[in-house]
């Protein structure tokens, strides 16, 4: 669970910082331009140490270019917020295959009840593409504030309710199925 906040932290780190700059100092510029150096020293750093860099390392560093740049030219941070967004859609894309979370699953889930892990690989998907439009939408409102409550509150309270619902509702299936076999 550690590794897979630390994971979460790094890829967002630009936009915290951003976002972190901001709040303090108002200068959409000057919180631009340090989440863009903060990304690029990232990758530099990890290529010095020799750390491999997947396809989404490359890709947020694109966005944090982009994104941080339309920022820049048009001096409005709702650029640089709309990024999380675009995880969101990515992730809710990938959950869209059949079947996906089976391999997550320990092998009495995966077997006794698969299709109810499929449908809830559907609903996952779901609520990343709401979260993302969730995103997008409190972005353009241009509120920091809000934003970061959405972004850290909702976003991940909505993610961490999903996750209890499915353990609960798995854990139950499975208890009812193995009842009703040995029964």
């Amino acid at each position: 669970m550690r590794d897979i906040l630390v994971k979460l932290g790094t890829d967002f780190l630009s936009t915290l910082v951003f976002l972190a700059l901001y709040l303090t100092t108002g200068n959409v510029v000057l919180a631009t331009g340090v989440a863009i150096a903060g990304a690029v020293a990232q990758v530099i750093h990890a290529r010095v140490k020799g750390e491999p860099l997947g396809f989404m390392a490359y890709a947020s560093l694109a966005l944090v270019i982009v994104l941080g740049s339309a920022t820049l030219l048009t001096n409005d941070p709702r650029f640089v917020l709309a990024k999380p967004s675009i995880a969101h859609f990515a992730i809710g894309a990938i959950m869209l295959k059949r079947g996906w979370m089976l391999r997550y699953m320990p092998p009495i889930v995966a077997e006794t009840i698969p299709h109810y892990v499929t449908l809830a690989g559907y609903a996952w998907a779901a609520l990343m593409f709401a979260l993302g439009l969730g995103t997008i939408a409190v972005a353009l409102t241009g509120d920091m504030k809000l934003w970061a409550i959405y972004v850290s509150v909702v976003a991940v309270g909505a993610k961490v309710a999903a996750f209890t619902l499915q353990y609960v509702v798995f854990r139950i299936l499975v208890t009812n199925r193995i009842r009703a076999v040995n029964a």
